[in-house]
């Protein structure tokens, strides 16, 4: 038998292997588009859409919580004499809890108490967002400047954080 090279090459074949190429790439085009490309687009819309339900509720979220944190005001009191400071503090806490539509949490020590020397104590106002927020203040600023008056509290430092969370 004589041998006429490579039959890929034979134009003889070259009809069949024309016919069953186009069948083949035909039936796998067919499969492709009608079976698994639909199930895979599917899947990303379904994840498209459910990532962004979660960045509108995260986001959603995000804006609770700085108006959450827009309530707060952090009084921190500083001193090189802890028994003033306490006492201070005490005389504050009280002070503020006369004020209505304000909650106090405090005093209390941060768990660093001590700093250079000097220790440290937190109170923490809640102001009702629905009360007269700039009257609040007012009234705060009235209250701490007749803090400073008194001659015992004079070497109490007083800091105001109105977003201590941030």
């Amino acid at each position: 038998a004589e041998s006429g090279g490579m039959p890929q090459l034979n134009p003889e074949f070259w009809i069949s292997q024309i016919f069953w190429l186009t069948l083949t790439f035909g039936i796998l085009y067919v499969v492709l588009s009608k079976l698994i490309l639909p199930k895979i687009s599917g899947n990303l819309e379904l994840r498209k859409s459910q990532i962004q339900e979660n960045i509108e509720a995260a986001e959603k979220q995000r804006k609770n919580s700085e108006s959450k944190l827009k309530e707060y005001d952090e009084i921190v009191l500083k001193s090189k004499n802890n028994e003033k400071l306490f006492t201070s503090s005490q005389w504050l806490a009280n002070s503020f809890n006369q004020i209505e539509n304000i909650a106090v949490l405090g005093p209390e020590y941060p768990l660093v108490s001590r700093i250079n020397n000097f220790y440290i104590i937190n109170i923490l106002l809640k102001l009702d967002p629905k009360s007269n927020i700039p009257n609040h203040k007012k009234l705060i600023k009235k209250l701490l400047s007749k803090f400073s008056n008194y001659p015992e509290f004079r070497s109490v430092k007083v800091l105001i954080d109105v977003d201590p969370y941030n």
